[in-house]
């Protein structure tokens, strides 16, 4: 149980390190399909509260919506996406007041509570991801941490406060696979065990 509160303290003081600089460094990625778009529009009438909503991204690049099917969000930057709103608003609305928020897709497997599949804000670091899927269990390999990013595979240690992952933001379609320990016996023991046993129930019926 001390190992797991120990990994716990030390991912919040990894996320507490990188917040304030996660949030001044945004991702330059776009967007891809499958991610999501946050559009909040301000105000009470029905028209400004049609735009409001979590909408996915199309294979096209566009966004799942009757209107925003027309607002390409793929292929900008991040930062661009919200001119692109904006632009489209004011075909509707006088003087829009909104906030955009992108919300990218990434996976978090292995040794975690709850693997999952998350749509997370751009500004997310790796760390983050982790402690939003459950954090490490008690046989995480937080050392070892593997970010699988543009067919490429980055380490990552999450056992260090120091560790890139406290600033390392992710980006749309990341993998972050948490491993487990070594463990002597099941890894290397039991496999020899088994073969031998096999190889004697072989020789038995040979000899028989």
């Amino acid at each position: 149980m001390s190992r797991i509160i120990k990994s716990l303290l030390l991912l919040v003081s990894l996320v507490a390190a990188g917040n304030a600089r996660a949030q001044s460094t945004a991702s330059s990625e776009g967007l891809n399909p499958g991610d999501q778009v946050r559009i909040l529009v301000w105000g009470q009438n029905a028209v400004q509260a049609g735009f409001s909503g979590d909408f996915m991204v199309a294979p096209n690049g566009t966004l799942v919506h009757p209107l925003y099917r027309d607002v390409q969000v793929t292929g900008i930057p991040l930062a661009a996406v919200e001119d692109r709103v904006r632009t489209f608003l004011t075909r509707y609305l006088t003087n829009p007041q909104f906030v955009v928020m992108p919300l990218l897709k990434v996976i978090v497997s292995g040794e975690v509570r709850t693997p999952n599949v998350l749509s997370v804000p751009s500004e997310t670091t790796i760390a983050q991801a982790v402690v939003l899927a459950g954090g490490p269990t008690s046989n995480a390999n937080t050392q070892h941490v593997k970010l699988l990013r543009d067919r490429q595979e980055i380490p990552i240690d999450l056992s260090r406060a120091d560790s890139q992952a406290a600033t390392l933001q992710v980006r749309s379609g990341d993998q972050i696979l948490v491993p487990s320990k070594s463990n002597a016996f099941r890894d290397y023991i039991g496999p020899i065990t088994s073969t031998i046993a096999a190889i004697a129930a072989i020789t038995s019926i040979i000899l028989r």
